[in-house]
């Protein structure tokens, strides 16, 4: 397994670490475990740099993957999937605290399934269906987002009193929006 698939598979393996880091634990257990008490205290930013590592992992492997042409059908594979996953556990974790609205997860997962939907069919039909940049800033406004909700609009609130994460989490669903209804409009024409 070449270097950028094992950066991919580690982004993946961050994400237990992430739920156990950002989970918030019963008292009761707290009250007789120390290591429990310090993750219910400290437990999201812990996770906030977890999910930071892995996110930034996703930049480094496409890049080491083009650089040393270690691009293969594992890592496409893998690599959407990664961040298929890690965006999908963070948003229903937050959705589960109550940091963000259930509808804001469901549209961003949702549009996750119509494009893996629309890119097995093109599969199907022998057909590779690349991500776009509109995908990509999707990726980037929705870690950016997440970023800051998890963080509690830190540093925001020593600036204003206008809540900067819910502000991006919007402009998060807006690109999750722009971004499927680009892609499924680009390829669909595939199809008919």
């Amino acid at each position: 397994m070449n270097p950028a698939n094992k950066l991919t598979l580690a982004r993946i393996m961050l994400i237990p670490v992430f739920i156990v880091f950002f989970a918030e634990y019963p008292v009761r257990l707290a009250d007789s475990n120390a290591f429990i008490q310090f993750l219910n205290q400290y437990g999201t930013y812990m996770a906030v740099g977890v999910f930071v590592l892995a996110s930034a992992t996703d930049k480094l492997d496409g890049y080491i993957a083009r650089k040393y042409h270690l691009v293969t059908n594992l890592g496409k594979l893998l690599d959407p999937l990664a961040d298929k996953l890690l965006v999908s556990v963070a948003l229903i974790m937050m959705v589960e605290a109550g940091m963000i609205p259930a509808w804001m997860a469901f549209v961003m997962i949702g549009r996750e399934f119509i494009i893996t939907a629309l890119r097995m069919a093109a599969s199907a039909q022998g057909i590779a269906l690349a991500a776009d940049r509109y995908g990509k800033w999707k990726m980037v406004s929705q870690v950016v987002a997440i970023t800051a909700v998890l963080l509690n609009n830190y540093p925001f609130q020593w600036l204003t009193s206008l809540r900067v994460d819910s502000f991006l989490m919007v402009i998060a669903v807006m690109m999750t929006v722009m971004s499927g209804y680009h892609y499924v409009v680009k390829n669909v024409k595939l199809f008919i």
